[in-house]
């Protein structure tokens, strides 16, 4: 009975210590890849300062992983994506932006700023019960309890309230298309400013 418990434990060691170094050098590659593709507008490490510039940290690696193949194959076509990722992933390789992507969402997710406490109590309602005397469905669905985000759909927590806004407004007038437009499109059809301001401020709080 001992030795049948140390051996898979020995295995175990020497698979971990095998495998190390290969793994510390693919993180270094994604790590210097990311700083010279994307840390001028989205930080170092995806912790973006300029609202213009959504923060990458803590990301969904299946989110980035879609929106850079987007970006890439220019099927994403609003007007941000066209003046700036077009170009910028226009030379990445598959295996490039599988890196880019697994390295963001390995970093720190961001922490969120207090916003006025009536708007992101309203926000905060939105975000968790819709609208459903519009059928506004609840952004919880899809986004998760703490806006963690689920595969596709992106981690939304602590991210800029003005660049949520402006993703909004964007779904809303079909500007921005997509693997998730559609569904967005629906949601923020029945979405005033305001509102769109109220869950934004939610969401960057958290």
């Amino acid at each position: 009975m001992k030795n049948s418990s140390i051996v898979p434990i020995s295995l175990m060691t020497l698979t971990i210590a095998c495998f190390a170094p290969s793994l510390r050098a693919q993180d270094a590659d994604a790590a210097k890849l990311a700083n010279q593709v994307c840390a001028s507008c989205h930080g170092p490490r995806g912790e973006s300062i300029s609202p213009g510039f959504p923060k990458l940290a803590g990301q969904r690696a299946e989110y980035l992983e879609a929106q850079l193949k987007a970006f890439h194959e220019r099927t994403r076509g609003d007007p941000m994506a066209q003046a700036y990722m077009w170009g910028m992933t226009s030379q990445l390789s598959e295996d490039a932006i599988k890196k880019l992507a697994a390295y963001y969402s390995h970093q720190k997710p961001p922490h969120g700023k207090r916003g006025n406490a009536q708007l992101v109590a309203e926000g905060e309602s939105l975000y968790e019960k819709g609208l459903p005397t519009e059928k506004v469905q609840a952004c919880i669905t899809c986004h998760g309890a703490a806006a963690e985000g689920n595969g596709i759909f992106p981690r939304l927590a602590g991210q800029h309230a003005e660049y949520l806004v402006k993703q909004l407004v964007q779904f809303k007038s079909s500007l921005r298309e997509g693997a998730n437009a559609p569904i967005m499109h629906g949601v923020t059809t029945a979405l005033n400013f305001d509102q769109m301001q109220a869950v934004a401020a939610y969401l960057a709080s958290k």
